[in-house]
């Protein structure tokens, strides 16, 4: 029998700062099943394999199968993570402007900055017994402000014990979706009013109020140096504006954007449309070294709920904050 067979399940595995995964392939590692044909799987999959529990495809299952034991019970609050950490990557762009991730067990943390001036930046010849320049990383003043956020389920099991697991698994990505588009408009607030360290983002002035030119992506483009423009965040109305530069209609970039859907993008920047920005205003950013994110561990699950009382009102949260790094590698543009 496969050792994967052998475990006991129950809701004690769920630990804070480990998921039921990462217990369960403590106990069972996926390299042990390297070559069967079970490889491939992670040991959640195998747990749902061995009590023939179908999440997604034709022959789905209903949720009701969750329950029909005491182990397979266990499993469900896994499966509810999964689903809104799944929910959350679809729509997550914070990979595109986050430098780092930070992952803490509490709620209190300070960031580091180097406070760089643009003297600083170069790095001038030394001479032979001569001083070498001193670059003095400290800690913030403040903390870094972390939120909860999160939705409450509130169904009981038999209003949905015979749904199929697919199409709840439909409704937990969306809420993964929500929490992904709200630590979106955290991000873009740290990166234009700071971490409340007196860092705010630096600003460039159009070249004519109500208008947005080629010219003004060029100055933000020359405001951010040293640094590299490499990610633009552009608010429903700046999308508007750039797409319909007569820069951005050349014949070859439309027939890239009407073949593919993918956007011809300013100064070889990547481009990305942002509800969380109102307005007319663009940031322009260096995605390596402007922002950092600092996560309080990862999808909580009211565990508890979702196993002895089957669903009844049961909470889905994270926590996440952010910090700018540099504070400079970010400037915004309001025309």
């Amino acid at each position: 029998m496969a050792n994967f067979e052998k475990i006991a399940l129950e809701k004690g595995m769920y630990q804070n700062g480990k998921s039921l995964t990462e217990v369960l392939e403590a106990l069972d590692p996926s390299e042990n099943y390297k070559g069967t044909s079970l490889e491939g799987l992670d040991a959640f999959s195998r747990q749902l394999k061995r009590y023939d529990i179908k999440v997604s495809g034709k022959g789905s299952d209903t949720i009701d199968k969750f329950f029909a034991t005491t182990g397979s019970a266990a499993l469900f609050p896994e499966y509810v993570s999964r689903a809104v950490n799944a929910g959350i990557a679809e729509a997550d762009v914070l990979g595109d402007i986050v430098a780092t991730v930070t992952k803490i067990d509490g709620m209190d943390y300070r960031s580091i900055n180097s406070g760089m001036s643009d003297d600083d930046k170069t790095l001038k010849k030394v001479a032979e017994g001569a001083f070498i320049p001193v670059t003095e990383i400290k800690t913030n003043e403040n903390l870094v402000k972390l939120h909860k956020r999160g939705r409450m389920i509130s169904a009981s099991y038999e209003a949905i014990r015979f749904q199929r697991i697919d199409l709840f698994t439909v409704t937990l990505k969306q809420i993964g979706a929500y929490i992904a588009r709200s630590q979106m408009a955290d991000a873009v607030d740290v990166l234009l009013n700071g971490d409340g360290n007196n860092n705010p983002c630096g600003t460039v002035s159009p070249a004519s109020a109500g208008s947005l030119s080629y010219g003004d992506l060029v100055s933000m483009w020359s405001a951010l140096s040293p640094y590299t423009l490499n990610t633009i965040l552009a608010s429903t109305s700046a999308m508007t504006a750039l797409l319909t530069m007569d820069e951005m209609k050349d014949a070859a970039a439309g027939l890239s954007f009407q073949g593919s859907g993918k956007m011809i993008t300013p100064l070889g920047a990547n481009l990305l449309h942002t509800p969380a920005l109102t307005g007319q205003k663009l940031i322009g950013l260096d995605k390596n070294c402007a922002l950092e994110m600092v996560v309080a561990g990862d999808v909580n699950v009211d565990y508890d709920k979702l196993i002895d009382r089957q669903l009844e009102r049961a909470t889905i949260s994270c926590i996440a904050g952010f910090a700018k790094i540099y504070e400079d590698a970010a400037v915004s543009l309001s025309y």
